[in-house]
């Protein structure tokens, strides 16, 4: 085995499991706290990334004010979109809920094709250098170029920043307490829209966060990007086990090392690239036929 090869393929593989588990943590905290399934929030991710385009090519803007500006944007956004879409059917059936979430994508994916066009966008070159100087290493023909540095550390940064935001504030007891029961809580004297507006600019912020560094890894953005990878994440999500956010960022990670390394060996077997795709969701599926809960998941039981 050429261990360069397999090091360079885990570096690859990282990077691109750290931008899947950024957009499964959105689901899986919305998931945890409503019990609902956003599946807009791919589009949110969508929405994340050309923001981005803005502030680094109308704004020229540098690459840390476009992040903070597109996750604080697109939070918003969230926000919005659970109050507008989501509030009103939160005792309505779950069916009527997914069917707005899917509206909602469609919405967006739509409304951002009319303002941009169909034509694919990219960052600037300027927008960040995307050699190995000055930032990256190469060692015995691996290379680990400045932007897979920074997706990998930044993808990490914000999931230990959420994961402390949950586990140690009392923004993330409430969150919790109302994962486990939503009608004790504002008996409490903890305002249930306030939380469940928190998780949503969260979740929405981190997607904004996964758009821009998916843009700066592989520069080609168009409006309907966010549906493919969003059911990726989904899966991923719902693999490490949808609503809990270390199992969202367990999924993805291995999302992205079995896309990689299925691309990296499997023609040496003859299977080619294109069953990637097939062969991780199998994988997938498999690990949820021995664990249905995902790996870091807990059967709920539910008053009827």
């Amino acid at each position: 085995m050429d261990l360069s090869f397999f090091f360079q393929q885990f570096i690859n593989a990282l990077q691109l499991g750290s931008l899947y588990a950024l957009i499964a943590l959105g689901y899986s905290m919305v998931y945890g706290v409503l019990l609902l399934i956003n599946f807009a929030h791919g589009d949110i991710f969508m929405v994340g990334a050309f923001l981005g385009v803005t502030g680094s090519m109308v704004l020229n803007l540098p690459f840390v004010p476009t992040l903070l500006l597109a996750m604080l944007v697109t939070g918003l956004l969230g926000v919005t979109i659970e109050r507008v879409a989501y509030k009103p059917l939160r005792q309505a059936s779950r069916l009527s809920a997914v069917i707005t979430a899917l509206g909602v994508g469609l919405l967006l994916e739509n409304g951002m094709l009319a303002l941009t066009g169909a034509d694919p966008r990219s960052y600037p070159a300027e927008f960040i250098v995307t050699d190995s100087t000055p930032f990256g290493l190469s060692f015995d023909s691996v290379s680990i170029t400045n932007v897979k540095i920074l997706v990998i550390a930044l993808a990490f940064v914000l999931f230990l920043g959420l994961y402390t935001i949950v586990q140690r504030t009392k923004w993330g007891m409430a969150m919790r307490a109302i994962s486990y029961d939503k009608f004790a809580v504002p008996l409490m004297g903890v305002s249930q829209d306030q939380i469940i507006s928190l998780t949503f600019l969260l979740g929405a912020g981190l997607a904004a966060a996964g758009g821009i560094l998916w843009g700066v890894a592989f520069p080609v953005l168009n409006p309907y990007m966010g549906m493919r990878i969003g059911w990726k994440a989904f899966i991923a999500a719902v693999v490490g086990g949808i609503g809990d956010i270390r199992g969202a960022m367990v999924g993805g990670l291995l999302l992205g090392f079995i896309e990689i390394y299925v691309v990296a060996y499997g023609k040496n077997i003859g299977v080619s690239s294109t069953w990637r795709d097939p062969i991780a969701f199998g994988l997938l599926l498999l690990i949820l036929v021995v664990r249905p809960t995902g790996l870091f998941g807990v059967a709920r039981r539910q008053k009827v």
